[in-house]
């Protein structure tokens, strides 16, 4: 399957056309002969950004068909004034903002999904290195959350090489990190779902495919690894097909690539289909008006400030623009793209790296432009107030929530967390919270960004809660604080090692379990009656032992008839506090006179089992 448009400047050379009033980009590329996306390509060159349906002036129009060499004849016959071969240029100075009105062509969003050690990373690697534009800059790769490549598709009708552009989100791979990958989903239009030949689908594969089928995306399948010994594509293929991806090759409509990413087999194949899907679901987007975007990935950088890595999903992103993000707001001093050049304006589906914001944004969070930094700051103070009612409200909740855990109504691990990035906030809390259980439960009092802070530590102290501290430490102040105030404070590196610790804390607060120990059985033989008026019952121990203030059952005809504890133990007219089987004993029975010979006593004990959280 070819991507590349196809050659028409010779078999268009001396051919007549007539243009007499505005096309559609479908309606221009049929009179052409060319796919509507060549059409696409050919306006973009002349600074017009058009839709399929969207109709082409007869001026640009004469254009794209004097471009591809074709003579133009206007209504009346004669050849139009536009000379052949007229450069594309824009005339006049470049407006601030794009002036096509309504959905035009955009990049493609392609997401990255699989089990971890599938080569994920790897594959990114080896895309990046297909990039034309990053060996023509010779800049160096930098890790913003996402990146876009060139892949040239094509040439034109001169011979000159087409380029188009596809946005990849770069997601982490464990397990722990379903909301990364899921954050990602929703703002991507493809998943490239990556298996490894000599592994197979795994869960977090299955994950993923979850993912994808959620978020309504497009899969292609990448088979990895294939230059393995023990690589088996079609195994895959055959799992594959039993989670419902059947691929092509098997009748169904799954799109699947062999590639290895470490030794450069099947990049190009990859990069090819994901344009010829994108073709088919014909992306668009405004470039018009105010943008609006997500943040992929934020932090504090210690000689920048605060920074966000934002993905343009509609209008232009400008430097200069007045923004919000959630509870933070700016006016953009810088863009950067991922290879540290600096940008004036952002597309949609172009993921650049802001500077301006007064304060790390929450990853997930939606960036809208407003009309000034005032306008901002009101926006900002209105959700901040929104934020301390609920806060107030989750106040007042925990006080109730501690009340019930003293009354022993609930059981909860009250915990304030602190992480490196936002990413991994959401990871490691998602994390937790799915320790929770219908008895014991995992109860985020506080998540946020950066190392751990002595207001952290009053706040655990005040809602009995420990800290966790992922890829972060915590300063002296924070240290002091937590000895004055007994606050725990624990800070891991490895996201499995810290969940299996949060898991043995809350395994301590588990009701335990309650097993019966049956101590041993004796036999009624003879009753007496004391001068009290209580009834005593002669006994032969037939096994185990009777134990004085051990849990008793009378057993008559083998049912329950009471259910005591043994008040008083006698042997040859002595108190004894038990007796072994084979010896004869007196036993007398707290409540309960209506001895029979024969009834049967069991004396048992219950016994309290630590519970572990599974």
């Amino acid at each position: 399957m070819s991507l590349k448009t196809p050659g028409t400047a010779a078999s268009a050379a001396g051919k007549e056309i007539e243009i007499t009033a505005p096309l559609t980009v479908v309606e221009l590329a049929e009179k052409l002969g060319v796919s509507p996306v060549s059409v696409q390509q050919d306006l973009m060159r002349l600074g017009v950004l058009a839709n399929l349906n969207q109709q082409v002036s007869v001026e640009h129009a004469t254009r794209v068909a004097q471009g591809r060499g074709f003579q133009v004849r206007a209504g009346d016959g004669r050849a139009a004034a536009v000379a052949p071969g007229a450069a594309p240029t824009l005339a006049g100075k470049a407006p601030r903002r794009p002036r096509p009105a309504g959905p035009v062509p955009r990049p493609p969003v392609v997401v990255i999904m699989g089990h971890v050690d599938h080569g994920k990373t790897s594959l990114l690697d080896a895309i990046r290195r297909t990039d034309v534009a990053a060996h023509e800059y010779g800049g160096i790769t930098q890790h913003i959350g996402a990146f876009q490549v060139d892949v040239e598709a094509g040439t034109d009708q001169e011979g000159r090489k087409l380029y188009r552009k596809i946005t990849f989100l770069d997601t982490p791979g464990h397990e722990a990190f379903t909301a990364m990958r899921a954050r990602g989903a929703q703002v991507a239009d493809i998943a490239v779902l990556v298996v490894a030949a000599d592994d197979g689908v795994m869960p977090q594969t299955i994950e993923a495919i979850d993912h994808a089928r959620a978020a309504g995306l497009q899969i292609i399948v990448a088979i990895n690894k294939i230059d393995k010994e023990d690589a088996n594509p079609q195994r895959v293929l055959q799992q594959l097909a039993e989670h419902g991806l059947v691929a092509e090759d098997w009748g169904g409509d799954i799109v699947t690539v062999e590639v290895s990413a470490t030794q450069n087999l099947g990049i190009d194949d990859l990069l090819e289909y994901i344009l010829l899907v994108a073709e088919t679901l014909e992306l668009t987007a405004d470039p018009t008006g105010p943008a609006e975007g997500t943040i992929i990935e934020a932090r504090r950088d210690p000689h920048k400030g605060p920074t966000a890595t934002v993905l343009v999903q509609s209008g232009t992103l400008l430097v200069g623009d007045a923004v919000v993000a959630g509870t933070t707001c700016g006016k953009i001093k810088a863009m950067t793209d991922e290879r540290g050049r600096r940008l004036n304006r952002a597309t949609p589906s172009t993921p650049v790296e802001i500077l301006g914001l007064d304060d790390v944004p929450i990853a997930g969070d939606t960036l809208t432009v407003v009309e000034n930094e005032r306008v901002a700051r009101q926006v900002v103070e209105q959700r901040l107030e929104e934020e301390r009612r609920r806060r107030a409200e989750r106040v007042r909740t925990l006080e109730e929530m501690m009340e019930r855990l003293r009354r022993g109504e609930l059981k909860e691990l009250n915990v304030i967390l602190k992480a490196d990035v936002h990413g991994s906030v959401e990871a490691v809390r998602d994390a937790l919270l799915k320790l929770s259980t219908d008895e014991v439960e995992v109860r985020i009092i506080s998540a946020g960004v950066g190392n751990i802070t002595e207001s952290d530590v009053k706040l655990a102290a005040a809602s009995d809660a420990i800290i966790i501290g992922f890829n972060v430490k915590a300063d002296s102040a924070a240290r002091r604080a937590a000895h004055d105030e007994r606050v725990e404070i624990r800070t891991y590196r490895i996201i499995y090692e810290l969940i299996d610790a949060v898991r043995a804390a809350l395994s301590g607060l588990l009701a335990p379990i309650l097993r019966e120990v049956v101590l041993g059985r004796a036999e009624v033989r003879a009753t007496f009656r004391l001068p009290s008026g209580q009834i005593v019952a002669g006994c032969y121990v037939q096994d185990g032992r009777m134990v004085r203030g051990a849990d008793v059952r009378v057993l008559r005809g083998g049912q329950v008839i009471h259910d005591g504890s043994i008040d008083s133990l006698r042997h040859l007219r002595e108190n004894v506090r038990e007796i072994a089987a084979g010896y004869e004993c007196g036993i007398l029975i707290d409540g309960f006179n209506d001895f029979q010979v024969g009834d049967v006593l069991e004396a048992y004990q219950t016994e309290q089992v630590a519970r572990e959280l599974r």
